[in-house]
């Protein structure tokens, strides 16, 4: 017979067998029953304390790779892997370059480029920041004023005579270089209408630095014009960052369209190389619904990485430095030193 709370009553339940107690003889008859309640025990033992495995997963250029996980599960719903440093690398060269693209503004592309580059640095890569938006957020970022700038990305463009060497400026992060931009380049994209092979301008200025540089990350404008194709040309992968809100989710379908008429018509070589959720509150149900979503269209290219609100960031833009350097030891350093792993072990050392 039920019980008034929906519960059985005490007839209804099974008799409750008692466990011996280690080094105790089993009493006759309950074998059965001591041997049940020894794998029940394993089986909360391994559910309280899950032990790694391993699974195959398929990297951005298509490369199959072992990934160890844990089970515990990170904030896109899946288990988290277990990451190493990136490999040493003892000679630089050969450059992968990353477009950080998203026609949305705000939702974390400047951020993301300036400390997931510091990371990438911190772990011995040889890094080039690119800052192709004319408002030149990223240089500003690292501490640079846009208006005292002798050269930038612009006379790189448009100028015959300019070289690398002459525009690239030091960042103030060990290992880490900057190709400054500033309101001029919103010229370029006017001046560059009428020019032959216009959308492979910046892949010709770009190429002496592929031999000098791990990576190159370039940091687009939130727009689909003839600059951010310019930069997808250029580029041999995509992260794109994407604000873990409604408006920001419907865009990506737009985004995609547009990668993939480049990959068709400019760049067959150019892959997708992760979305990464930003500005993620776990506290909200929009955030993890966002999320959630997220992972159900792109899969496995979201990344496990999650980057978190903080205030940090806004405090570290405003000193001008990394949050690697400027709050070493937040959590939204950690993220992007999580992420630099994640990005090296896709696309870097595969």
């Amino acid at each position: 017979m039920a019980g008034f709370y929906g519960g059985s009553s005490a007839p209804d339940m099974p008799p409750r067998m008692p466990i011996p107690a280690p080094g105790s003889d089993v009493p006759l008859g309950t074998e059965d029953a001591a041997v049940t309640s020894e794998a029940a025990r394993e089986d909360a033992m391994t559910l309280q304390f899950p032990l790694p495995e391993q699974r195959v997963v398929e990297s951005a250029a298509g490369r199959a790779a072992v990934q160890t996980v844990t089970g515990e599960t990170g904030p896109t719903g899946r288990p988290m892997p277990v990451l190493p440093d990136p490999r040493p690398v003892t000679e630089h060269g050969n450059a992968r370059v990353i477009s950080m693209c998203n026609q949305k503004g705000g939702v974390g592309k400047t951020t993301t480029t300036i400390n997931l580059g510091a990371a990438l640095a911190e772990y011995g890569r040889k890094v080039l920041l690119v800052d192709f938006d004319p408002q030149g957020s990223l240089s500003v970022g690292l501490g640079l004023n846009p208006h005292e700038m002798d050269s930038t990305v612009y006379n790189l463009l448009m100028d015959p005579e300019a070289t690398l060497d002459e525009v690239v400026v030091p960042s103030g992060v060990p290992g880490m270089d900057l190709l400054p931009s500033n309101i001029d380049l919103s010229a370029a994209e006017v001046q560059l209408v009428h020019e032959v092979a216009r959308e492979q301008t910046l892949q010709r200025v770009l190429a002496p630095a592929i031999e000098k540089y791990d990576v190159i990350l370039i940091d687009c404008q939130p727009s689909l014009g003839l600059l951010t194709v310019n930069a997808l040309t250029a580029s041999d992968g995509v992260i794109v960052p994407l604000e873990c809100e409604y408006f920001a989710l419907r865009g990506v379908a737009l985004l995609k369209a547009t990668i993939d008429k480049v990959k068709q018509r400019l760049n067959p070589g150019l892959e997708v190389d992760g979305v990464l959720g930003t500005m993620y509150d776990g506290r909200t149900l929009h955030g993890r619904e966002v999320l959630e979503r997220l992972v159900q269209a792109w899969g496995d290219q979201v990344f496990h990485t999650v980057i978190r609100r903080t205030v940090k960031f806004s405090d570290s833009t405003v000193a001008g430095e990394p949050i690697t350097s400027y709050a070493s030891g937040s959590s939204g350093a950690e993220a992007y030193r999580q992420l630099a792993k994640e990005v090296a072990a896709r696309c870097l050392d595969v």
